[in-house]
């Protein structure tokens, strides 16, 4: 038995299960838009109109809003084959480290998504198909979900400096 941390709980905590709420229903939505246009396809020639603009749009969401639960599940890929045999108190240090650099590297993407959702809506600019919808509400949602990312990396960092991770 290993000995494992107590769940995250608190604000970070609900936020990011939140967005993994929104996250799944994002990807559900892909997932029937995409199985009624394919039936539809099929069965009349006439898929749903603008199928392909509601899946990019909802298949981006749904992989921005596991990215926060994942980082406070500590759930992501981990590549350790190289550490296993180190001390756990260096092994956590080591965590530590790129816990701050995937950190650092969340709100500069959030950042980044920010200034993009803003210069979309000020621009108006639209998706390149049949609906021609705006989008920059979906970038923003990014950026909502990099910025809780980056809040459930900064729950661990501490923890992992402590040697409690």
């Amino acid at each position: 038995m290993t000995d494992q941390p107590p769940a995250p709980t608190g604000p970070v905590a609900r936020l990011a299960r939140a967005l993994a709420l929104l996250g799944g229903v994002a990807l559900g939505v892909a997932a029937c838009v995409t199985t009624i246009s394919v039936l539809l396809r099929w069965t009349t020639s006439q898929p749903i109109r603008g199928d392909f603009e509601i899946v990019q749009i909802a298949a981006g969401i749904a992989v921005f809003g596991f990215l926060a639960q994942g980082t406070l599940m500590r759930s992501n890929i981990l590549v350790d084959s190289f550490t296993t045999w180190l001390p756990r108190r260096v092994q956590q240090a080591m965590d530590a480290v790129w816990m701050l650099v995937w950190l650092v590297f969340c709100l500069w993407l959030a950042e980044r998504l920010l200034v993009g959702a803003l210069d979309l809506r000020a621009s108006g600019t639209r998706t390149i198909g049949l609906l021609a919808v705006t989008y920059w509400w979906a970038v923003a949602i990014g950026a909502v979900c990099f910025a809780a990312t980056a809040a459930a990396a900064l729950w661990w960092l501490p923890r992992l400096l402590r040697g409690r991770g």
